[in-house]
């Protein structure tokens, strides 16, 4: 699903941020991604959906090469893709049933299909009564929730999380691992989560990599 060979991944061609990267993700796995601030957690994941482009190595994500990856592929890469945000990244001048639609009507699904996906998923994270609501008037914790579900909206393969729950308080925190550990075991789809600190008694099977001086290690 996921394999990385030696990437090296820089905004400055000074410094490398990641260095002789290597990694392997197989279908349906939920990987965590720790690290400490700045060791270039956020930076490996968005060159996962092409944010942005490999120096060196060799990138694939779902069959694509990612480096010199053309406009019409990285497109195609990124409908199998579902993001989350940290700063959730809703449309404050859309209700939230319409951020859920975006990705639904990006993918060329009609209107009625889009909404009534979106109305299952309000549903699922229990946000139905607020449907006619914009996300500026509603918690942090409820913003996720609304992200979360725009992430499952097209139906992806892949989901990749940046500190999902870093904003969040323990009971939203929750909230968003369990959709995140559904989306998982009930869908099958491969969950790639940044976070500083793994959750307690997570309850499935997970694989954990970690990122220092730039190199990415298996933790055991």
């Amino acid at each position: 699903m996921i394999t990385a060979k030696e990437i090296y991944l820089s905004y400055d061609k000074n410094r490398f941020i990641i260095k002789k990267g290597s990694l392997h993700i197989r279908e349906k796995e939920f990987i965590f991604i720790g690290g400490n601030s700045g060791s270039g957690k956020s930076t490996l994941i968005k060159s996962l959906y092409g944010d942005i482009g490999l120096k060196h190595g060799e990138l694939f994500v779902d069959g694509h090469k990612m480096k010199g990856i053309s406009a019409s592929n990285l497109r195609k890469l990124r409908r199998d893709i579902g993001i989350i945000f940290q700063d959730y990244k809703l449309i404050n001048e859309w209700t939230i049933e319409e951020n859920i639609m975006l990705p639904l009507k990006i993918n060329g699904y009609s209107s009625d299909i889009s909404r009534k996906q979106a109305l299952n998923l309000l549903s699922h994270v229990k946000l139905s009564h607020r449907k006619g609501y914009k996300p500026n008037e509603l918690s942090g914790g409820e913003q996720q929730r609304v992200a979360v579900a725009r992430a499952l909206a097209h139906n992806p393969k892949i989901i990749i999380a940046d500190e999902p729950t870093g904003n969040l308080d323990d009971y939203s925190a929750e909230v968003v691992w369990n959709l995140l550990k559904g989306a998982n075991e009930q869908l099958g789809i491969t969950v790639v989560v940044v976070t500083h600190r793994v959750p307690k008694n997570f309850g499935i099977k997970f694989r954990q990599l970690s990122i220092e001086d730039g190199i990415i290690y298996e933790v055991s």
